[in-house]
């Protein structure tokens, strides 16, 4: 799955959940609803495939507003070697029944600055992946994450990266 598979299964899950529960509805499709904004906190490693093995640590805020069954995702994340990316994009979680369990997709297009680090090809990369995690009480989320970024060869250069992290979500209200 070192491609957008990720964020291709987000799309066709999200819009069979809109065709679903969204879109009879009075206010449509691309309702705007709510979800618990938090600040999402990762540490991980950069999967040794293409680039070298490397630390990475990623910020992530998710705002209160939805669209439809999508949320959104406003992310940084800064390797051990100074590779810098910053993207906004949207995310889709799925729950399992009334366990506290959950598993959660994400793509989003964003910037990547290698500063000397592992070269992605170009400055416009694609980060999509997915967590599967528990969420307790309190509404904190403990969660395994995997993701690729790749550029979708816009570059002629495409190499990709993979990452694998820890996460520990925090609500914010």
């Amino acid at each position: 799955m070192a491609d957008g598979t990720f964020a291709v299964l987000m799309l066709i899950a999200g819009l069979t959940d809109m065709s679903m529960n969204h879109c009879g509805t009075e206010a449509g499709c691309f309702d705007h609803g709510t979800q618990q904004p938090r600040l999402s906190l990762s540490a991980g490693q950069v999967i040794e495939r293409r680039a070298e093995e490397a630390a990475e640590i990623y910020v992530r805020y998710d705002p209160a507003f939805k669209l439809g069954p999508f949320g959104h995702a406003l992310g940084l994340s800064v390797g051990e070697d100074g590779e810098t990316w910053v993207g906004f994009g949207m995310t889709y979680k799925i729950d399992f029944g009334d366990t506290p369990f959950y598993t959660e997709l994400h793509s989003m297009p964003g910037l990547y600055f290698d500063n000397g680090g592992f070269d992605l090809g170009g400055v416009v990369e694609f980060r999509s992946g997915i967590e599967v995690g528990y969420e307790n009480k309190q509404g904190w989320r403990f969660a395994a994450s995997y993701d690729h970024r790749s550029n979708a060869q816009i570059y002629s250069e495409n190499p990709g990266i993979e990452t694998a992290a820890l996460r520990v979500s925090i609500p914010l209200r």
